[in-house]
């Protein structure tokens, strides 16, 4: 019997990788690998991701509300509000979110610097949570990002 070499392996496994699913786009939208059409250039929060995934993400401008873990920094946040339209239950978790500024610069959420954070929950399908997301810094804040789990689709909405 005739052993297959590593160059074959990997070649093959380059192939494959199309196939297992989405990849994050540099402006951290969801694109796949294999698709040739764009997405439309509606409103953020409508924009169909790979799989129009079931929640739905809104945002707005919010004063920052410092907790007693502030160290005196500049921070931003904004007020989110995540729908779960589908049907099965979705995590959210602080962490799982990002500001883009309107200079294009990613911001990752910063934990318990605001009073209004939102919570780490799980909605079950037609429930809706609220809270802050807090970026290190002070802008302004185009986008928010959120992803359901770690192999989700990403959510994107304009911050209103």
């Amino acid at each position: 019997m005739k052993k297959t070499g590593p160059a074959l392996l990997a070649v093959l496994t380059v192939l494959a990788l199309p196939a297992c699913g989405p990849t994050v786009a540099p402006d951290g939208g969801s694109a796949k690998a294999t698709s040739s059409a764009s997405a439309p250039n509606g409103p953020a929060s409508e924009q169909p991701t790979e799989g129009d995934t079931p929640v739905e993400l809104m945002a707005e401008k919010t004063d920052f509300t410092p907790t007693v873990l502030h160290d005196g920094s500049d921070y931003t946040s904004v007020l989110v509000t995540v729908s779960n339209n589908g049907d099965k239950e979705i995590s959210v978790n602080p962490l799982r979110f990002s500001l883009t500024d309107t200079t294009g610069t990613k911001h990752t959420a910063t934990l318990a610097v605001d009073k209004n954070q939102i919570d780490t929950v799980t909605l079950a399908p037609g429930e809706n949570a609220s809270g802050t997301i807090t970026g290190k810094g002070d802008f302004t804040a185009r986008y928010v990002t959120y992803t359901d789990g770690i192999l989700g689709h990403p959510v994107r909405a304009t911050v209103g």
